[in-house]
């Protein structure tokens, strides 16, 4: 079975071109299911074997996924990778018939994300103000950029020292399937970065050859779990109750932006969106903003 899942993660690395993070959440996922179904045989005193699961197999996999209380959302990704695999499994003939087939997607919704205010975000903002080492500077810059930009993490996270263009005002990033675009940052956020790249970046190095904008105090790259608990700490000292993670920002920046008034296409391809139907849920969170604009503009609503 391990076999037959490395083929598939071979043709996915090899030729889907999938981004890192999508890569190693279908491992993850079949990994999980894999270690399941073994488990299984073991306990019924059987040979393990793609060829053995069935439709029945599949709903006893998502029911102890149930059971264990994973959310909808999670548990929908874990059905759609074993889709892709088994339909690999099918194609090319190690097993017969896809137990996926005809399986009914769960049903998990679309839950609104949750920005936080313009005011809270200010407050987040000069948190790292109030500290004068090298962490606060990175920290500052790094927290100024992802609200500039709407950037996902993993992408703030990639970002190389030649990947900023301070003079120009703009970040150049690469999203999902490496697909690059250029984003303009407000000049606050060119400054921070600027003034990080100069005074602290220097004092974080270890290595001269080291590329990554934003490092750790070992001189390494920051990793997404490092860049976490860095939001966390600045949004409990900053008296944020609801729970901030770097998609907060992500979220506010999409949302602050259209109530602004920007144009849905235009916060679509900062965001990275391939569909604009991903960025149309924002416009859910602008309904107020909408009314107040209406009542102000049309004459007579007055």
């Amino acid at each position: 079975m391990r076999e037959d899942m490395g083929k598939f993660l071979v043709y996915l690395k090899a030729e889907k071109g999938l981004a890192e993070n999508t890569f190693f959440a279908y491992q993850n996922d079949l990994n999980q299911m894999t270690t399941f179904f073994e488990q299984e045989a073991r306990e019924k005193g059987t040979m393990p074997s793609w060829a053995n699961i069935d439709r029945d197999a599949i709903m006893h996999f998502l029911l102890n996924l149930q059971e264990k209380c994973y959310a909808p959302t999670t548990r929908a990704r874990k059905l759609a990778a074993a889709r892709s695999f088994f339909k690999f499994l099918t194609a090319e003939e190690i097993i017969r018939e896809d137990p996926t087939h005809n399986l009914e997607s769960l049903s998990v919704g679309r839950s609104l994300p949750k920005p936080i205010s313009i005011t809270q975000v200010r407050v987040l903002l000069e948190q790292p103000l109030k500290h004068n080492t090298p962490e606060a500077r990175r920290d500052e810059a790094m927290l100024q950029l992802l609200y500039a930009s709407g950037m996902r993490v993993s992408e703030l996270m990639s970002l190389n020292v030649d990947d900023v263009n301070i003079a120009g005002g703009e970040v150049r990033c690469f999203g999902k399937g490496r697909k690059e675009r250029i984003i303009p940052i407000y000049p606050q956020a060119a400054k921070s970065v600027e003034d990080y790249i100069r005074d602290a970046r220097p004092r974080l190095l270890r290595r001269r050859e080291e590329k990554a904008l934003f490092l750790n105090r070992r001189g390494e790259r920051l990793t997404r779990q490092g860049f976490w608990q860095i939001l966390k700490q600045y949004a409990r000292l900053a008296g944020i109750t609801i729970p901030v993670t770097p998609h907060t920002l992500r979220h506010s920046f999409a949302t602050h932006m259209l109530s602004g008034g920007a144009d849905l296409r235009a916060v679509q391809e900062l965001l990275g969106h391939a569909n604009i139907s991903t960025t149309q849920i924002y416009t859910h969170l602008t309904s107020e903003h909408v009314r107040r604009t209406y009542q102000k503009a049309h004459p007579r609503a007055k």
